[in-house]
């Protein structure tokens, strides 16, 4: 299906002197003008994984050869259960090994772990050096590349040792997302469909519509996902870009979602499943605190399965769920604190009686 859509798009985080393009299209990766502008540096580290390398390392280094005088490929063991400090120091050992210097540029070709390791890495070594973000995966494309959140994980917490750190730009390359493995898809498909609760109804009628083919792959309907999803994040990013206030809406399932993947055992489950879950606990508490009726948390939960994600949770037993949400960025003085829909297309952050997020677990998750 041919669209106008396809055609390579940008859209500007804007930040002030942090302010940088996110591009979108097709054939951005082999591009060299794709890397256009970027600081000058004699050297590049190009930050991958043992399964995307392979497919796209060979094309990334071809194009920055005329730009740099080195560049050195790291490739990273693949998966959520690696997004740790061992795996991170391996960056630096890699950034020292090689004799990197402050003007050194950092290139995370992958999905969100890459993207988020190879981002602190950045914000760390010698005090900061600039990076890229080339995600290859749904999910790494319309949420976890953007605006600037690197992180690694603990075991008693996600995401829980990080910084903000912004990168000099997204390459968006859809051709990336023809390899994704369909549990990939649907992954991504669930950080799409939380903002159209959050901010955009209109935007979630359109992904009612167009779930099939987002499903399929439909080259003209993901890039209308990313480019709006994307669009939406750099607004909310541009006016709250340290999660002080309004930021806090983007983790909408997260509190639930962060608390499966510490449960089960990081890697267990996708990030993106684990959210799309999350947000079926989050609509229906949501439900019980007024802020929607039964008929539209039923649409939303029909949408999460029809984009081929898990609706239930884990039996990890309630009280395991509660001591894990409270190991969580939002919390404040051991309160848990949820982003709710309070109508929709609009989201706050609050507090929830211990007594109904029993409910809620008790109605959404398996047994202990």
């Amino acid at each position: 299906m041919a669209s106008p859509s396809l055609a390579a798009s940008s859209l500007r985080i804007d930040l002030a002197e942090r302010s940088y393009p996110i591009l979108i299209g097709s054939g951005l990766l082999s591009d060299p003008a794709s890397y256009d502008d970027l600081p000058a540096a004699s050297m590049a580290l190009v930050v991958s994984n043992t399964v995307v390398a392979p497919l796209y390392a060979n094309a990334v280094v071809q194009a920055l050869r005329g730009r740099f005088k080195t560049v050195h490929v790291l490739e990273l063991p693949d998966g959520e259960a690696h997004k740790d400090w061992p795996t991170l120091n391996s960056i630096f050992d890699a950034l020292l090994s090689h004799g990197a210097d402050r003007k050194t540029v950092l290139f995370a070709l992958g999905g969100g772990v890459v993207g988020d390791m190879t981002g602190f890495a950045a914000a760390c070594y010698m005090r900061g050096v600039p990076f890229v973000q080339l995600p290859t995966t749904l999910l790494a494309q319309v949420d976890s590349s953007v605006g600037g959140k690197t992180a690694i994980n603990h075991p008693l917490g996600k995401n829980m040792i990080g910084a903000f750190y912004q990168p000099q730009r997204v390459l968006c390359d859809l051709d990336t997302l023809r390899t994704l493995p369909q549990r990939e898809v649907a992954a991504g498909l669930a950080e799409v469909i939380k903002y159209g609760p959050i901010a955009d109804m209109a935007f979630f009628d359109w992904i009612e519509a167009h779930i099939d083919a987002l499903v399929a792959r439909d080259g003209a309907a993901l890039a209308h996902a990313v480019r709006r999803s994307c669009e939406i994040k750099a607004e909310v990013v541009g006016q709250d870009e340290r999660e002080s206030g309004l930021r806090a809406i983007l983790n909408f399932g997260h509190t639930f979602g962060h608390a499966i993947e510490s449960g089960l055992g990081y890697g267990q489950w996708l990030h993106g499943e684990a959210v799309g879950c999350g947000m079926v606990m989050a609509i229906r508490l949501s439900q019980r605190l007024g802020g929607v009726d039964a008929a539209f948390a039923e649409r939303l939960i029909a949408l999460i399965a029809r984009a081929g994600l898990p609706t239930r949770g884990p039996g990890l037993g309630a009280e395991r769920y509660l001591e894990l949400m409270r190991v969580d960025k939002k919390s404040e003085g051991g309160e848990i604190r949820f982003v709710l829909i309070d109508r929709p297309g609009s989201a706050v952050m609050r507090a929830a009686p211990d007594a109904l997020v029993r409910e809620v677990l008790a109605e959404c998750c398996d047994p202990a």
